[in-house]
């Protein structure tokens, strides 16, 4: 009878939870609208939502605490050119709540409200947001549809000549790691072909692809034949202040007759002793993470900003991940069909989106061949670049010449 009474217990808890799982309010989707003034953040929502919201300086952000809610779907990011956001990101809290820091161009002002549905639209949360040093305009929070900002006026677009210069703006950078080098020559073929040597041939290639594009450029982690610690390899990354690190290798296996590429970002379970790692050292570190220095936050602040951080760059690591997957299967067969995720050191940089490639095996006759070939080298290198240059067109940092190109 007492094993009963547990039973009926814990499939009552059970169920408790599922039904308060089945209540969460789910974030469908989030639009963007601005104007010279002022702007406005839209959350889609599947109900009313509880939220608690406020900003922060030094850098200037917007929180939103949301309770009892999860992402229905990814959050797609502002428009490069928006006047006043930078980035979205979200994390889980208490296992329960969704907290989303929007990072800002400059201070704001906001008020925020809910949206009831009507027959256009369903539940909203509405943030409207404008300079710190105007006043807010009324707000109308009954029943009605927010107001729609009207598009800007289109205007002929510049015709850009071979003479025009692009001065607004930084360059993208991308950190290159050739993997091993120096007493680590990596995987061998059976004609002897050395991986450190291939992967080196690769990356030069690639590099001097990036340099050739407009608000590009790379920077060679390795630039010789020597050794580099990976920790350091993602240090070097760091200090460069790159938006993305590409490390490139070539696989092997016992048997001879595996082949194919893949690419690879960090797994779960390599972020989550990462960030271990980085909380355990933070107040001793100089380091940044998302350009918030944790040396001088208390325990709870610095894991949940990590947190946010990890999780924006995990985003940011697959997408450009699946884009540069999508072009080697011009190139090759693929050893993977989709992005693969494990712990490799390289990629545990918590605020640099980073991707693995593995080109071909090199244990493979076939592939080892193709690996020895400059042209082959050459499709190899092109087809990582399209996939990088396709990600940031989409996702150029705010700051950066390819985002005012766009």
């Amino acid at each position: 009878m007492h094993i009963f009474w547990k039973l009926f217990l814990l499939i009552g808890l059970q169920l408790i939870s599922s039904v308060a799982t089945a209540r969460q309010v789910a974030i469908n989707s989030v639009d963007y609208g601005s104007q010279s003034t002022n702007a406005r953040v839209i959350f889609n929502t599947s109900s009313s939502v509880a939220r608690k919201v406020f900003l922060l300086d030094n850098p200037s952000r917007l929180v939103i605490d949301f309770k009892n809610t999860h992402l229905g779907n990814a959050l797609n990011q502002p428009p490069a050119n928006h006047p006043y956001l930078k980035k979205i990101r979200s994390g889980i809290r208490n296992g329960r709540d969704l907290r989303v820091v929007v990072d800002l161009k400059q201070a704001v002002q906001q008020n925020s409200f809910n949206v009831a549905p009507n027959k256009n639209a369903g539940h909203r949360f509405v943030i409207n947001l404008t300079n710190a040093n105007q006043n807010f305009a009324k707000v109308n929070t009954n029943n009605a549809p927010p107001p729609v900002f009207k598009a800007p006026k289109k205007t002929k677009p510049k015709v850009i000549t071979k003479t025009t210069t692009f001065k607004k703006g930084r360059e993208i950078i991308v950190a290159i790691d050739a993997g091993h080098g120096g007493i680590d020559s990596g995987a061998r073929g059976s004609k002897g072909t050395k991986e450190k040597k291939v992967v080196f041939q690769i990356a030069q290639k690639l590099a001097n692809l990036i340099n050739q594009q407009p608000g590009m450029r790379a920077v060679m982690v390795r630039k010789g034949d020597y050794y580099i610690k990976l920790r350091r390899r993602m240090e070097i990354a760091r200090e460069a202040k790159a938006d993305l690190f590409i490390s490139i290798h070539a696989d092997a296996f016992k048997n001879s007759k595996v082949r194919g590429a893949s690419v690879f970002t960090l797994s779960r379970s390599g972020a989550s002793s990462e960030a271990a790692r980085w909380l355990a050292n933070h107040e001793n570190a100089a380091d940044l993470v998302g350009g918030v220095s944790l040396d001088d936050k208390d325990n709870t602040l610095a894991s949940v900003l990590l947190d946010l951080s990890q999780n924006a760059t995990k985003e940011a690591s697959r997408n450009v991940a699946s884009k540069v997957l999508k072009h080697f299967k011009n190139i090759g067969k693929l050893h993977q069909r989709k992005v693969q995720k494990a712990g490799f050191a390289v990629l545990k940089s918590p605020d640099i989106p980073s991707i693995l490639v593995e080109t071909a095996f090199i244990s493979n006759p076939y592939e080892e061949q193709n690996l020895r070939s400059r042209a082959h080298q050459a499709k190899i290198a092109n087809a990582v670049l399209k996939g990088v240059v396709s990600y940031f067109k989409e996702y150029a940092p705010a700051d950066t010449r390819m985002a005012y190109m766009r």
